[in-house]
């Protein structure tokens, strides 16, 4: 994550964080370190995965103390093993302990859903398919969620409603037809927008390709059933498959040569990686 991605977007997400732990003080710190010290401690990976959020997790402590620093020893995306020392983080002990859970749930949580996403995108690999993320992300979260995702390997949906035009059921609904929904969404966005929509039938993906859709969505369809809408599309839309795509099924959806697959279990069925803080010291 830059440095412009972090100081316009991140770092006031980073500080609500610091201020739902630390409402006044850090009681528990201040009682047994009443007066700064410097001191040294340890990150260390207690499980295998995929390493995301070095930078966040940095962060959290250079916004309490720019005088902290963080000699890091894996950079995001690296494979990571149980054991392994990542960083070493110095500076005032009481900024340390103070900072400890929020960096920490920042990095396990965005290195539980890198390597998630790793695990699934290998499952994709030699194939055309894409792997896609959704919007289906914790609330306040979703930049650090999202950039997890790419740093697993695989590539964001939209970031949010004002990035594409993407028209589901309740959007059909409201507009009377498919054909009615494409029709205004043409007439309303600008030219260098595609169109999305969601079908659950195949008469609605014949009636979304003639109507000009970009891309087709094939919302919790069977395997079988998405390969015919395929040969229906023929080319002529981009094709997405989407509805409960998980680790465990995605394999069968490549047979269905859709173009692209979103799931939102990436970001929100993913488990942390469990990472620590020890041997805190003084120095």
């Amino acid at each position: 994550m830059n440095d412009i991605t972090m100081t316009l977007n991140a770092d006031e997400l980073i500080k609500m964080a610091l201020r739902e732990d630390i409402t006044s003080e850090d009681v528990s710190t201040n009682a047994v370190m009443p007066e700064a010290k410097p001191g040294e401690v340890d990150l260390i990976c207690k499980q295998d995965g995929v390493i995301c959020g070095m930078d966040v997790y940095e962060r959290v402590f250079k916004i309490l103390d720019d005088n902290t620093t963080v000699e890091k020893y894996v950079c995001d995306g690296q494979e990571v093993k149980n054991g392994m020392l990542l960083a070493k983080v110095k500076g005032d002990i009481r900024v340390l302990l103070s900072g400890e859970r929020v960096a920490l749930n920042y990095l396990q949580r965005m290195s539980g859903i890198a390597t998630y996403t790793h695990e699934v995108a290998q499952l994709l690999a030699n194939s055309k398919t894409v792997l896609l993320d959704t919007r289906k992300t914790t609330p306040n979260m979703r930049i650090f969620e999202k950039y997890a995702v790419k740093c697993g390997g695989g590539q964001n949906h939209r970031y949010n409603l004002s990035d594409g035009i993407l028209l589901k059921d309740n959007h059909i609904g409201a507009a009377g037809s498919i054909t009615k929904a494409i029709e205004l969404a043409k007439a309303y966005g600008s030219f260098v927008r595609k169109i999305e929509i969601e079908t659950e039938t195949l008469e609605q993906v014949k009636e979304a390709v003639d109507a000009g859709a970009d891309i087709i969505m094939l919302d919790n369809m069977d395997v079988a059933t998405m390969q015919e809408a395929v040969k229906i599309i023929d080319g002529r839309a981009k094709t997405e498959c989407s509805g409960n795509v998980t680790r465990e099924n995605i394999k069968n959806i490549i047979a269905s040569g859709v173009d692209y697959v979103s799931s939102g279990a990436l970001t929100y069925s993913a488990p942390i990686l469990d990472i620590s803080m020890k041997n805190l010291h003084a120095v």
